[in-house]
Formats: C-alpha cells, sequence, structure tokens
C-alpha cells in the first residue's frame, strides 16, 4: 500500500491525510479503533452532553458526526472500488447533526455504534482486491480514490479525537 498523492483527493482531505504517517492504512484503522474506544470508554458519565463552548457539537454529536461521516466515506469507497458510475451526493456535516438525535442517546452506546462501523469498514477494506485502492470516483463533486477515502477516515478520527482531548477535557 502507498500513500494517497494530491491527485487522489482535493487540497481540503490533505489535512487529514497529513495525520496519517504510516503507510499501512488497515493497521492504523485497527489500531486506532482499539485505542479510541478504550479512551472514550474511559469519560466521566454525563460527558456525552458536554460543550467546551454554546453552539459547539457535544460530545455525543461529535461521536455521531464520525459514524456518519465514517459510514459516508466508506459508502464512497465501496461505489468506487465495485465501479459504479457517477458521482455521489454529498454531506453537510452542521445540518445533519441538526438533524440526529445523538445528544439522546446513550454514550456507550454511541461508542459501539462507532466501533462497529469501524470494523465493520476494516473488513471491507481488508477484502478489496489491489486494483480497486486505486480506482476513483466522485462524491461531494470532489474526485477521489479509495486509497484517499481510507487514509481520510483515519485522520478524520484523530482529527475529532485531538479535538476532544484539547477543548472538552
Amino acid at each position: 500500500m502507498t500513500r494517497p498523492d494530491p491527485s487522489e483527493h482535493a487540497p481540503y482531505y490533505g489535512k487529514y491525510i497529513a495525520l496519517v504517517p504510516e503507510t499501512d492504512v488497515l493497521a492504523a484503522m485497527e489500531t486506532q479503533i482499539a485505542a479510541t474506544v478504550r479512551e472514550l470508554r474511559a469519560l466521566p458519565p454525563g460527558a456525552g452532553k458536554k460543550r467546551y463552548a454554546p453552539g459547539k457539537w457535544s460530545v455525543a454529536e461529535i461521536l455521531g458526526h464520525l459514524t456518519d461521516t465514517e459510514r459516508v466515506f466508506a459508502q464512497r469507497a465501496l461505489f468506487f472500488a465495485r465501479n459504479v458510475p457517477g458521482p455521489l451526493p454529498g454531506m453537510e456535516q452542521d445540518d445533519w447533526v441538526q438533524a440526529s438525535t445523538f445528544d439522546a442517546m446513550d454514550l456507550g452506546e454511541l461508542i459501539s455504534e462507532f466501533e462497529f462501523t469501524r470494523r465493520s469498514n476494516i473488513l471491507m477494506f481488508k477484502h478489496l482486491s489491489p486494483d480497486a485502492w486505486s480506482r476513483r470516483g466522485v462524491g461531494s463533486g470532489v474526485e477521489f480514490t479509495v486509497r484517499a477515502l481510507a487514509f481520510i477516515m483515519v485522520g478524520h478520527e484523530r482529527h475529532h479525537m485531538e479535538v476532544l482531548r484539547m477543548r472538552y477535557a
């Protein structure tokens, strides 16, 4: 596996890929989900409702956003890997969070849902053919490779976990 180059994603997503120094993205996903679940399960009771400022997402909303985004990127990767033609729709993250019920959900269930979503995605990526990783498609008006999406998923999680550590501690 090689790291994606800038032609495999829009410049905006480079900030997430830059957070992934590993070249083995599947190993990074495995290590990451175990560490993330451990860290999230150590949060104190009631932490899901915490916001670091008015109008900012709660911890539960961040976790729900991570799961939603994981699903969207994985769906894109699957469609592109299977050579499905045509562009895929976008995702406006603030609209999605606003339309959710994450704040009413049990934080433990949100953590489990994210873990199971990631583990399912690891299995999907693990079974892709070598050439599927370089296949391309369009989502949100942006061209991606399957490989770039996998790296973006890891970097996106790292970004939000750092936000949780820095602003919600």
